[in-house]
């Protein structure tokens, strides 16, 4: 163990008021060795059960903190044999459905986070519709409040100014001269002219001149932008960006164990117990197929070699994730054979079933394409009918079928996937064209777009139509430790805490 985590473990038994001997340090440190993954949890929980003990005083020897380590390392081995391979695959893996994620809103008057409670509608009224747009908005800002470029200095000294950025309301804009920091969600309110609009009031910008990051600035864009008012009462932008990146645990932390991602709230012990087993579970695969066109013969013909070899492989993955679009054709009101595709379905079934080991051990994710069986192309999209996939569950019983985007909870990764051809949309609704001073790669200007923007379609409605009551359930925040994005030429992109992958 390293010297930096030798002081944390000092620092955190000496806020609780412990003291540690050296022969105690050292068997905490021993067990430390075992959860690398999540030394802060494992000391927190060490803590919280020596807390339990009846100590005879405030200064730990060996002997007092053994007994605690043992208890745990036990406990902890019990979880894991009890994980056998037959059931640690649907134990530690949950795929959330869009539609049943909590819905979260920010008070910033109490400057806390509340959730909505109550069944939401689909159809919402327009209220739903002017929440969508302030719910995003509050959701940056109070993210952005807290960077220490942009968060007030509590003492107005000249050493406190330096190199701080205080965020500046529209309305406040009138009758103000030198240069100001605003932000504010990019709106057309009139033809040909762009407003930036916050919560106060909107004022007309001018980007001809703008200096601007890395991503694409389309409308609903929220954007923090450097400029000065002019006479004409136009705000010249000199500089523009989004609102810059939080990382997760300070998210984590601030959020007082809210559980934003829908997996559930699991409890410091279970966090660590999981950690533990997730760092041994060096097997663990998911198989990721996109455009699984069942109408056609040679997909099907590649479909199944896929499925051959995995079945013969000693450790056979532990999902198989299949997106859409699932025909070749869209199934729009043109669309008439959906009695074809529900045998279509059938057979993917019987060719799923032909596998044992994968059926029994393996699961598969159906998520829904942009073009297949459904209401219509708005976001969240719901799953696939029952109609269509009846025959196959009759085939694959543990089968899941779920919306798109979905989200996934593996042991304790947060995995969100979302199959739109985002890119494409995004590309044609720029403003202005993206900066080349850092990329010239399309996708790293879409990575920052939605990282930064917190939302996975932060574009204008008429593009992109979004369930305005359920606008809450594309938000990457706490941003998630991988995302997925399927597009139309089979490139995938996990972002920001994984590596990337094309396929």
């Amino acid at each position: 163990m390293g010297g930096l985590t030798r002081k944390k473990v000092q620092r955190k038994f000496k806020i609780r008021g412990y003291t540690l001997r050296v022969e105690a340090l050292e068997e905490i440190l021993s067990f430390l060795s075992h959860f690398d993954d999540a030394e802060d949890e494992a000391i927190d929980l060490l803590l919280d059960e020596i807390e339990k003990e009846s100590l005879k005083s405030s200064i730990l020897d060996k002997d007092s903190v053994h007994r605690v380590v043992s208890l745990l390392l036990e406990a902890d081995a019990a979880v894991e044999e009890s994980l056998t391979p037959s059931t640690s695959n649907r134990s530690t893996l949950r795929v959330i459905d869009a539609f049943v994620i909590p819905k979260f809103r920010y008070d910033p008057v109490k400057k806390v986070f509340y959730e909505h409670t109550g069944r939401l509608p689909i159809h919402g009224d327009a209220s739903a519709k002017a929440a969508l747009y302030r719910d995003r908005f509050q959701l940056l800002f109070q993210r952005l409040s807290r960077h220490q470029h942009f968060s007030k200095p509590v003492f107005d000294t000249e050493m406190s100014q330096v190199g701080c950025c205080e965020i500046s309301s529209i309305q406040s804009l009138i009758g103000q001269t030198g240069r100001r920091w605003i932000m504010g969600v990019i709106s057309q309110l009139e033809d040909g002219h762009f407003y930036l609009e916050d919560l106060t009031a909107s004022v007309e910008i001018n980007l001809s001149n703008a200096k601007i990051t890395t991503g694409f600035f389309s409308e609903n864009t929220i954007v923090v932008a450097e400029g000065m008012m002019l006479p004409e009462g136009i705000f010249q932008v000199s500089t523009c960006g989004f609102p810059p990146l939080e990382d997760r645990d300070e998210s984590l932390a601030l959020l007082a164990g809210l559980d934003f991602f829908g997996g559930g709230k699991l409890t410091a012990e279970e966090t660590l117990r999981l950690a533990g087993v997730e760092k041994k579970a060096v097997n663990d695969m998911f198989v990721i197929l996109s455009d699984i066109w069942l109408d056609s013969e040679e997909a099907m013909e590649k479909l199944a070699t896929v499925l051959d070899g995995y079945e013969n492989v000693e450790v056979v993955p532990s999902l198989f994730i299949l997106m859409g679009n699932f025909c070749s054709r869209p199934c729009n009101l043109a669309f008439h054979s959906f009695s074809t595709l529900r045998m279509q379905f059938g057979k993917l079934g019987e060719m799923i079933a032909a596998h044992p080991r994968l059926k029994e051990h393996s699961r598969f994710l159906f998520i829904p394409g942009p073009d297949d069986a459904g209401p219509s192309k708005v976001l969240p999209r719901c799953a696939l009918p029952n109609y269509l996939t009846e025959e196959l569950r009759n085939h694959v019983p543990n089968a899941i079928f779920s919306s798109n985007p979905c989200r996934v909870k593996f042991y304790t990764q947060e995995i969100v996937i979302l199959r739109q051809d985002l890119l494409y949309r995004m590309r044609r609704s720029c403003l202005i064209p993206p900066s080349t001073e850092e990329t010239n790669d399309p996708f790293e200007h879409l990575v920052a777009t939605i990282t930064h923007q917190g939302h996975f379609c932060p574009l204008p409605l008429t593009v992109q139509p979004i369930i305005w009551n359920f606008d809450h359930c594309l938000h990457l925040y706490p941003t998630p430790h991988t995302v997925l994005f399927f597009y139309h030429i089979h490139f995938i992109c996990s972002i920001y805490y994984c590596q990337m992958f094309t396929v």
